[in-house]
């Protein structure tokens, strides 16, 4: 039945994760908690984490559920406690439903994350406002074929990484860009990143960091032997593939966002493309990327006149009053 006038407005819901291993975690879970259901929001959480958290289906504005598949249906946004892997987590849930993701960061990095865990009460005003948009992140899909067939299939938010399964056996790749071989490599393994991911795994291989409004794919070795063995950057809607040779004696493995595995024998093909299923993230301001780098960082930028220059000129221009 459609809403009519009369009709009251529909709840207001939002999904609540949190790295509940951690006491700061709880403890700011509950803090949010209480502040959105203190303002008619309803908090979804899964059971095991209210649990955790010492919250039951009892207090009033919680709803338990049990299916993390489902978890995120009808809510306007999902808020996440914790670090990187926790938003990452949150991903996974939330992938079917497309529900955008506001991370408070209690990790070391954090890059997915948009507030800081001092932030909590400007991040729940900024909720019960709406005062917030939202931002499309590229994602990677990821298929494994064995012998032509395929074997599994999965997706990635930050890389998709194929390694080698034991240290005392070097992987023997060839890697190839739409359809066409590129280079052989004997290599520990090969990254192939999203631009949200190349401040990840990418960033450590030495791949290049690259802004998030960049539409592009990368493919970075690591510790290649191999004359040309230099990270790539490649069109967004490029199909990158990595070939594990039949003849070598290293097995591998293929990582999603260092969260899920599957095991790649000799022969083994991974093929990764533009995922069809973008990452939504909240935002709360328009700061840009670079300040989010130099604060992620702790980059120093100490002598930077950029400011004081502009404010010279400006200055310079502006009319004293005086007359001739």
């Amino acid at each position: 039945m459609s809403q009519t006038e009369d009709s009251p407005p529909a709840a207001r819901r939002v999904l609540l994760l949190a790295h509940t291993g951690r006491e700061a975690a709880r403890e700011v879970a509950l803090e949010a908690l209480e502040a959105l259901t203190a303002q008619g929001i309803v908090v979804r959480l899964l059971d095991d984490e209210a649990a955790d958290l010492g919250v039951d289906a009892s207090r009033p504005g919680v709803e338990l559920t049990t299916s993390a598949d489902d978890a995120s249906r009808d809510c306007e946004l999902t808020l996440v406690v914790g670090g990187d892997g926790t938003i990452l987590r949150a991903a996974e849930i939330t992938r079917a439903s497309g529900t955008p993701i506001l991370g408070i960061n209690l990790g070391h990095v954090g890059f997915l994350a948009e507030a800081e865990h001092d932030d909590v009460a400007s991040t729940i005003a900024a909720i019960v406002a709406r005062a917030y948009t939202t931002e499309d992140r590229m994602t990677l899909d990821v298929r494994v074929l064995r012998g032509g067939e395929e074997v599994a299939r999965t997706f990635a938010v930050n890389e998709a990484s194929v390694e080698k399964a034991s240290r005392q056996r070097m992987l023997e790749v060839v890697v190839e860009i739409d359809g066409r071989p590129l280079s052989r490599w004997g290599c520990d393994g090969v990254v192939c990143a999203t631009p949200t991911g190349s401040t990840a795994y990418n960033f450590s291989a030495g791949g290049p960091v690259v802004w998030p409004s960049v539409e592009a794919l990368l493919m970075v070795p690591i510790s290649a032997h191999a004359l040309f063995a230099r990270p790539l950057v490649a069109a967004p809607d490029s199909l990158l593939a990595v070939e594990v040779l039949d003849r070598a004696e290293g097995a591998g493995v293929l990582w999603c966002d260092g969260r899920r595995a599957v095991d790649l024998p000799p022969g083994a093909r991974i093929e990764v493309r533009r995922g069809a299923s973008p990452l939504r993230l909240v935002r709360l301001t328009d700061s840009p990327f670079t300040d989010r780098l130099v604060a992620k960082f702790g980059l120093p930028v100490a002598g930077w006149r950029g400011a004081a220059e502009r404010r010279s000129r400006h200055l310079e221009t502006v009319p004293t009053g005086e007359g001739p």
